[in-house]
């Protein structure tokens, strides 16, 4: 009898570990936060648990990313130069800033915020200054148009989250500067995205759910406003942006239904959770009994959609459907020289 051999999918799994993995503390922290705004012991508990295991997560993805650079840096180089996974490597400062929100919500140490904070807002900063930079060494001088998704928003726009933690660590003036680039950038990728819609069309129908990311910079941005003490009304105008948005994308559901479970979905999760922060933050504002009710109703919204992204997510590791290759795009949609 031969003795029993190790299994080696874990290894070559690993190699499809991309970074938008990271997409998942992402929503985890923004699911925190909203919960983060509901008063009572169960609205705290639930903050609590998802902050921790956000957290957890983002622990278990760093260390098996450095990994998967130890042993497949072919597979990074390979995502470093793909026209639309590259953007997601904002996701990890992201992360970062968000895991110091989550933490400056729940009063963890100072010390810790503050460390995730700096090193995830210089580094979220350098990534938009490297995404944008790509543009600039395209051979033919032209812009490839398939790498202009929703996803773009994530590095690009990422930067308008500093000010949720910013002033809270004693960083205020640099958490303002932060906020006006991506202030600035959000109405250009925006543009990006509707003349590439009408130069090749909608992205593919695999990464359709990631059209709910546009709900997320003008949640952020009201967020944002508010916690800078900017006036209450810009924030609505930013929450009826968001809602647009919003309302747009769901026309998107029933080709979503259609589709096969996978990592692009969980583009949905921090968008409507940062949608009902902002609905929660408002409410408290206004004080108003439709504010009230819009709010209900975005939380439960998000707290359904996170449920079932996580228990989607652990079937799919457990039948082998996640940590799979994805579909490689056509050689004339990689622009050399990225």
């Amino acid at each position: 009898m031969k003795p029993a051999v190790a299994d080696p999918m874990p290894i070559a799994r690993l190699a499809c570990l991309y970074p938008s993995w990271f997409a998942v503390v992402m929503g985890l922290c923004g699911f925190s936060l909203a919960w983060r705004r509901v008063d009572g012991e169960v609205a705290a508990a639930v903050s609590a648990a998802s902050g921790m295991a956000a957290a957890l997560c983002f622990a278990a993805l760093l260390l098996f990313s450095v990994l998967r650079v130890v042993r497949h840096p072919q597979a990074v180089r390979e995502d470093w130069q793909h026209p639309v996974r590259h953007a997601f490597f904002a996701a990890v400062p992201i992360s970062m800033i968000l895991l110091a929100t989550v933490a400056v919500a729940h009063g963890v140490d100072a010390d810790v915020a503050h460390g995730l904070w700096v090193t995830g807002a210089l580094l979220q900063l350098g990534v938009t200054v490297w995404v944008l930079s790509r543009w600039l060494r395209s051979a033919d001088g032209k812009l490839a148009w398939p790498s202009f998704t929703p996803v773009l928003f994530i590095p690009v726009v990422g930067n308008v989250l500093a000010p949720l933690a910013g002033g809270a660590l004693g960083h205020p003036d640099w958490a303002a500067a932060q906020f006006g680039i991506g202030l600035f950038l959000w109405p250009v990728v925006l543009t990006l995205l509707v003349v590439r819609i009408g130069v090749i069309g909608l992205w593919p129908a695999r990464l359709l759910p990631t059209t709910f990311i546009t709900v997320a910079p003008p949640s952020v941005v009201g967020l944002a406003m508010l916690q800078m003490q900017w006036p209450p009304l810009l924030a609505w105008m930013s929450w009826g942006v968001a809602l647009y948005f919003l309302l747009w994308a769901s026309t998107l559901v029933p080709r979503l239904r259609a589709q096969p479970f996978g990592l692009p979905f969980w583009g949905m999760s921090f968008p409507l959770a940062a949608f009902a922060a902002l609905s929660l933050r408002l409410a408290a504002v206004s004080g108003t009994t439709v504010g009230s009710l819009a709010a209900v109703a975005t939380l439960a919204l998000a707290t359904a959609v996170v449920a079932g992204l996580v228990a989607l997510t652990l079937r799919g590791l457990v039948n082998g459907s996640l940590l799979v290759p994805e579909p490689s795009p056509p050689a004339a949609q990689i622009t050399p020289g990225q």
